[in-house]
């Protein structure tokens, strides 16, 4: 076999998709963001703004963040030196567990490297713990959590995207006696759409089943002291595994899951995924549990950052695009064509300085390419007025078909 030309073929199938995808090479500005540097492949730097990161809150520069990871890498040096089980358990980790654990009203919490690695590890091991564990996923679901539940070797139903009444069908349909799991998300983060929690937890109630939610894109944004969108709606109690990231509005790294404290010792002691992987840097640790701990009282900087979506989406329904909004922070503009969505990204780049991912398949449905836009409390109406003028100029006198876009 001819390796580097079946290598070749299915990279050029992706350009020829127009969802081939390529990496800005920029430096974040401490103090400054979201402005940035963007270096480009001919050596040269220009000024731009993101508008596609995930720091929702701008906690990645925080003086109570930083000075707390070098307060840590001070005292302990860079990295963990090892798997929790060997050496890899500071006081820094115990200390994050704690934080997250009363975060969530839970008697404990798992710390992972990353929210992926949570929900993999943990929707892979549950089945060990309970044989014949049914799991009732949402069509839409993350793919850590599919890729978890996939690789469990248990028996797992699919049902359509927020539909409650689809859900009970299959609850309905299956042994009363045997153990089930509901896993689904707070916030779809591609639509930004928010999960049915309550009717999901009276179903979960009705037919004995447990309930596992991905608060990813909620945590440190929602509910009176950042724990999400349950804790926002009084649900959070009624939640058996709640898994969150550390990486976007706490601005750091890492993901978790919380719950009671032998669920968390259980998924601890069997997950491959929590026991063969190097922990955190201390540094990391320590950065976000400052970050938790600074969110749990600062009601105004969530306030902030709802006020700036809430104004972007006016302002960009202003102009007539294609916004789908379903009342969350997240700001997706839909394209609909892979080729369209990458050029719109790449003018909006170059022309204007404005950095926005084009969203291609897989992570959306072909068909459903977007610019997804992640307003913060740090994008000022500088910022903002930039954004809307490149936008509405791109949309009404570039080259590609307004109409042809809209569809």
């Amino acid at each position: 076999m001819d390796y580097a030309a079946r290598i070749d073929q299915a990279l050029q199938k992706l350009h020829e998709e127009g969802r081939y995808r390529t990496f800005i090479d920029i430096e974040r500005q401490k103090g400054a963001f979201p402005h940035a540097t963007w270096r480009r492949t001919d050596g040269t730097e220009r000024p731009v703004t993101v508008w596609c990161g995930n720091d929702y809150l701008g906690m990645g520069q925080h003086p109570v963040v930083l000075a707390a990871m070098h307060e840590a890498i001070d005292a302990t040096g860079a990295g963990s030196g090892g798997t929790r089980n060997i050496s890899g358990t500071t006081v820094y980790h115990k200390r994050l567990e704690a934080e997250l654990a009363d975060l969530h009203r839970k008697e404990a919490a798992l710390l992972f490297t990353s929210a992926y690695i949570a929900n993999d590890a943990t929707l892979s091991t549950l089945p060990k713990l309970f044989p014949g564990l049914i799991i009732y996923s949402d069509e839409l679901n993350h793919a850590s959590m599919i890729e978890g539940i996939r690789r469990n070797g248990g028996a797992k139903r699919i049902f359509r995207h927020n539909d409650v009444a689809h859900l009970r069908e299959m609850l309905e349909a299956d042994d009363p006696k045997a153990p089930k799991l509901i896993a689904f998300e707070s916030i779809y983060s591609m639509d930004g759409d928010f999960g049915p929690i309550e009717a999901i937890c009276d179903l979960a109630d009705e037919f004995g089943a447990l309930t596992y939610i991905d608060e990813v894109h909620a945590v440190g944004m929602y509910g009176p002291r950042g724990a999400g969108v349950a804790e926002r709606d009084n649900l959070m109690g009624r939640i058996d595994i709640i898994n969150g990231t550390l990486a976007k509005a706490y601005g750091v790294m890492g993901g978790y899951i919380a719950g009671t404290a032998k669920m968390c010792d259980a998924i601890r002691s069997y997950a491959p995924g929590f026991i063969f992987t190097t922990s955190l840097p201390p540094a990391v640790a320590a950065g976000a549990a400052a970050s938790v701990a600074h969110l749990k009282t600062d009601q105004a900087l969530r306030d902030a950052h709802q006020t700036q979506a809430k104004i972007l989406k006016t302002r960009l329904k202003g102009l007539g695009l294609p916004l789908i909004d379903h009342g969350s922070h997240i700001v997706p503009v839909h394209v609909g064509d892979p080729v369209h969505c990458k050029q719109l990204s790449d003018m909006l780049l170059e022309d204007h300085g404005i950095y926005v991912q084009p969203i291609n398949f897989p992570t959306v449905p072909r068909g459903t390419e977007r610019l997804r836009f992640t307003p913060s409390p740090v994008h000022g109406p500088r910022e903002m007025d930039a954004l809307v003028r490149a936008l509405d100029v791109l949309w009404s006198h570039c080259a590609l078909n307004r109409a042809e876009l809209s569809a």
